[in-house]
């Protein structure tokens, strides 16, 4: 206990101050661990155990997934995908108050699924939509929020790289069961968040004028078939076995070059250099981080960490309500100032074994732990969702804070769902075969 308590203060303090330095967070890990472990260990095997531990971190088969999928994510972000999924999206809305926000709400949560990033969603749709929907009224204020609301959507939505690392720092957890334990919370959160946007615009009278034909419309969704099948391809191939997680990110790599190269004809050959270049890049901080994250979780395991936090929260009530209500508050905290992949490499370890000795299952804590990180993603400091929203739309932070409110209260009582009723996640995955 001594030990857990000295090695657990070391990595909670040198992780402030590095991070309050401005050190990158992969550094900073890295740094607390190596300290944290040398009361243990000398300097010379603290060293070799880290060298050891971050590469066996990234010597797995399941994280080839992540570099192909950021890939495809990349292809179809620059290939022409987000204008027809737009286009679709209005054809779903068609003329209920608030249409556009509506509209930005569903391509949302399609492209994030199909894109596997948040900020890519924010980002496409909000550059998109945004002076659109200024044109036909809308206020531009109103549209940032929505957009900034139904963002993160697509990190539980499937295909999403943050449940890949999730099932690595969980011990093998399936990730074809944490794809189909997404969809529901993923989808609930959306519907939540255009539920508030629908009586804002309805008080405002915000209605599309704009009458669409039957021909448009079997036009429209023709154009967006295509774009639609990649998550049918990939997710369908995974569940049913005819491929894993990782074949199917190499699956959806070639299906969405075909589309854009071909079909689409939206991406030359001479753009994928820049976007084979930009995907290395963002490829090799996640596994870096990856691999100095299994440094920390190894250090927390051998110093007993995990343990010693599960047995004080314990003391602080045995109710399963109320311990999961303050793993929530500690992981919304987190979120706020944490990106999701070291949130998810550093919390799993110490919350998992606890839910898990409350009856939970890992697949249903997977998708408690990433909503609640999600969150995070647009909320103030770190919120990067938050800001790339604010920036699309050319306002400011000041202006949609209070106006993401009940936005905020809506996603939050999905959250409550999510975790006090595992049906919500559980429901398709049990479905499918698996517990």
């Amino acid at each position: 206990m001594g030990i857990a308590l000295t090695s657990g203060l070391i990595i909670a303090i040198a992780l402030i101050i590095l991070l309050l330095g401005g050190i990158p967070i992969s550094i900073a890990l890295g740094i607390s661990s190596l300290l944290a472990i040398l009361p243990v260990l000398n300097f010379d095997a603290a060293v070799l155990t880290a060298a050891q531990r971050t590469f066996s971190g990234i010597s797995v088969f399941t994280l080839i997934a992540i570099p192909f999928f950021i890939l495809a994510g990349n292809i179809m972000n620059k290939g022409g995908i987000a204008i027809r999924l737009i286009n679709f999206a209005k054809i779903l809305s068609g003329r209920i108050p608030g249409a556009m926000a509506h509209t930005n709400a569903a391509a949302n949560m399609m492209f994030g699924a199909i894109s596997g990033s948040g900020v890519a969603a924010a980002s496409a749709m909000g550059s998109i939509i945004g002076p659109i929907a200024e044109k036909d009224g809308y206020d531009r204020d109103f549209m940032a929020t929505v957009n900034i609301a139904t963002a993160p959507t697509g990190l539980l939505i499937p295909p999403s790289n943050v449940l890949i690392t999730f099932s690595l720092v969980s011990g093998g957890t399936s990730v074809a069961a944490l794809f189909m334990a997404g969809y529901v919370p993923g989808i609930l959160w959306g519907l939540s968040c255009m539920l508030v946007a629908y009586f804002i615009a309805k008080k405002q009278g915000y209605r599309s004028s704009e009458r669409v034909t039957l021909k448009q419309a079997l036009k429209t969704t023709v154009e967006a078939i295509p774009s639609l099948l990649l998550i049918i391809i990939v997710i369908g191939g995974i569940i049913s076995g005819v491929f894993t997680a990782t074949e199917g990110s190499v699956v959806a790599v070639a299906y969405s070059l075909i589309l854009s190269l071909f079909f689409y004809k939206t991406i030359k050959v001479k753009d994928l250099y820049t976007i084979y270049k930009e995907s290395a890049e963002m490829t090799g901080i996640i596994v870096f981080l990856i691999g100095i994250s299994s440094v920390m979780a190894w250090v927390m395991a051998f110093t007993g960490i995990p343990g010693a936090i599960s047995a004080a929260l314990l003391t602080l009530s045995s109710n399963k309500i109320v311990i999961l209500l303050i793993i929530n508050l500690v992981l919304l905290f987190v979120g706020t100032f944490m990106d999701i992949t070291p949130a998810i490499l550093i919390f799993t370890p110490i919350f998992l074994p606890i839910c898990v000795g409350f009856g939970m299952s890992p697949i249903q804590f997977g998708i408690m732990v990433t909503f609640n990180l999600c969150i995070g993603t647009i909320t103030p400091p770190v919120g990067n969702i938050l800001f790339v929203g604010v920036k699309v739309a050319k306002t400011t932070i000041e202006n949609v804070m209070l106006k993401l409110i009940p936005y905020y209260v809506a996603i939050f009582a999905v959250l409550l769902l999510t975790t006090y009723v595992p049906k919500v996640s559980m429901w398709l995955p049990t479905l499918m075969g698996y517990k």
